[in-house]
């Protein structure tokens, strides 16, 4: 199954960052730090994915056709979220979809911040999605947290575990019939036929899943998530990323006024 993630939907994570890979058991532990002298690079990668995320590119260029450059980045801006929290949130969410994409064998073709309710309320549901095929044609899914935060800790750690052992550790059926769904509306009916047969003929089993605890923070939580890897007992494979910026609240700040200026 190939990927359907295009150049304007890459944050380009490798050219600006280091990944640290070790292992904790059968687990997969990642550590990504902003290579010397790159962080304002890491800043213009990230925003230019900001746009697709919110807003559907045929639609946001169909507004630019029409109507010009300011009313297309008026659309833009009016679905940024402009709180500091929620722009935290957001952006966790909006790392981990690129590290999925990126540096992973699965796929997130259905961005889902496109469906807030409200640009300063978070989205509820599972965080991360992703989609991969093996080689009988049977789908496999990654199911993933993300969190953000300037410095994270335990409790934070906990409510991610809590959140991926819900569902019997599947991925949601409300979240799966959704992303059906939007595959199906994006012409996409091998990835929306995937997702029916796994969910409305066999049912989703452990062995099709993988979980995925993503924290993007200001602080190293790779202790913090080599332990929670430790204590976990169940029988789905799992992987931790701590992706870390120690200028945690800046970087948020400065991406999401250069998606900004950049549409203008």
């Amino acid at each position: 199954m190939r990927k359907t993630v295009g150049e304007a939907d890459l944050a380009n994570i490798n050219s600006w960052c280091d990944v640290a890979s070790s292992k904790v058991g059968t687990h997969d532990l990642h550590e990504i730090t902003v290579k010397p002298g790159q962080l304002a690079d890491g800043v213009d990668e990230v925003a230019k994915t900001i746009p697709d995320h919110y807003v559907a590119s045929p639609y946001l260029a169909r507004v630019l056709r029409r109507k010009g450059k300011p009313q297309a980045a008026a659309v833009l801006e009016a679905r940024l979220p402009t709180n500091k929290k929620i722009r935290s949130g957001d952006l966790g969410e909006i790392l981990g979809t690129a590290y999925v994409n990126e540096l992973t064998s699965y796929d997130i073709g259905v961005f889902r911040l496109r469906w807030k309710d409200h640009r300063n309320m978070a989205m509820r549901g599972d965080d991360l999605i992703g989609l991969a095929e093996d080689a009988n044609g049977r789908a496999l899914f990654l199911k993933g947290e993300a969190k953000s935060g300037a410095a994270m800790g335990n409790a934070v750690i906990a409510n991610a575990r809590t959140a991926l052992a819900s569902a019997d550790q599947r991925p949601t059926p409300h979240a799966l019939s959704f992303m059906a769904e939007k595959y199906l509306d994006m012409g996409d009916e091998h990835r929306c036929d995937l997702i029916e047969d796994a969910t409305l003929d066999t049912g989703v089993a452990l062995n099709q899943v993988e979980h995925l605890l993503f924290t993007f923070s200001g602080n190293a939580t790779a202790g913090l998530l080599t332990t929670d890897l430790q204590a976990y007992g169940g029988g789905v494979r799992q992987s931790a990323v701590n992706f870390r910026i120690p200028t945690h609240q800046n970087f948020i700040r400065d991406v999401f006024e250069t998606a900004i200026a950049n549409a203008l």
